[in-house]
């Protein structure tokens, strides 16, 4: 747990460790609309009862993401948000939030043009937990898990229905934190359904690791959050984050406070 962005010792207590069943994961594009907005959003979120922030770093091919998070992504681009901008505001919200759990949700490229040793020292200056890169392979992450171990982030991989029992147990047995489950085959994006694959998919890793298991990728509304919840250790929000960004101008963070709010309050009687 963080005490001080002056030294990065401290934070050796990932706080990543879900402290309630179910865990609220909230996802948001950092730059969408602005810097600004997002930190308020992040802190607003936060103080509704999210117990982990991943923090999204847009990128011009967003090819694991639906068309919320493509259009959040092209906004933050459009005001030149980096990466660089991410872990700074993760510091800023450390700052703040010293019990939240932190994630960096990227896509490879981002980290690569940064230099990964680099990337993975500056995140954890700035009070950073975790990094979950949504494609590369844990085939290919040899020098990402390097980086990783040597400035104590917890790799995050994700699992996909589709993963064959070896790959889950890699997947696992690479993973840090939590490992987190991909509700359905797709891209990011809310539905008003959710597939019989998630429980499934939850099943499958139970019998491979001991890590808590967080489930994403079309989470919506407060009747799926408790829905998922009974058979999760956490449950991940994201384009339904996003789109309420999207339609509330002006009023982002009091509409995703109020959001998050109605989400923690069914959690609780789950």
């Amino acid at each position: 747990m963080s005490q001080s962005l002056n030294d990065s010792t401290t934070h050796s207590s990932m706080p990543l460790s879900f402290y309630k069943k179910p865990a609220l994961i909230v996802y948001v594009t950092c730059g969408d609309p602005d810097l600004a907005t997002t930190r308020a959003v992040v802190l607003a979120a936060i103080e509704a009862g999210a117990d982990v922030i991943e923090l999204g770093v847009p990128f011009s091919d967003p090819v694991a993401d639906g068309p919320v998070i493509q259009r959040a992504s092209e906004r933050a681009l459009k005001h030149g948000t980096s990466l660089a901008q991410v872990l700074t505001l993760a510091a800023e919200v450390r700052n703040q939030a010293q019990s939240t759990g932190l994630v960096v949700f990227s896509y490879l490229n981002p980290l690569l043009r940064m230099g990964m040793d680099r990337f993975c020292k500056v995140a954890r200056h700035a009070g950073v937990d975790g990094v979950l890169v949504t494609d590369l392979p844990v085939e290919e992450a040899d020098e990402y898990l390097q980086a990783t171990r040597v400035h104590d982030l917890a790799p995050i991989f994700l699992a996909a229905p589709t993963s064959p029992e070896e790959r889950l147990k890699r997947l696992a047995g690479a993973s840090r934190g939590f490992v987190y489950a991909v509700a359905r085959t797709g891209v990011t994006g809310a539905r008003e359904q959710l597939a019989d694959d998630a429980q499934k998919l939850v099943r499958r890793l139970r019998r491979v690791t001991k890590l808590p298991i967080a489930v994403g990728f079309g989470i919506s509304n407060a009747e799926q959050f408790a829905e998922v919840g009974r058979f999760a250790d956490g449950v991940v929000v994201g384009s339904a984050i996003v789109e309420t960004i999207e339609r509330n101008p002006g009023r982002e963070a009091e509409a995703v406070g109020e959001f998050v709010g109605r989400l923690t309050a069914v959690g609780c009687e789950a």
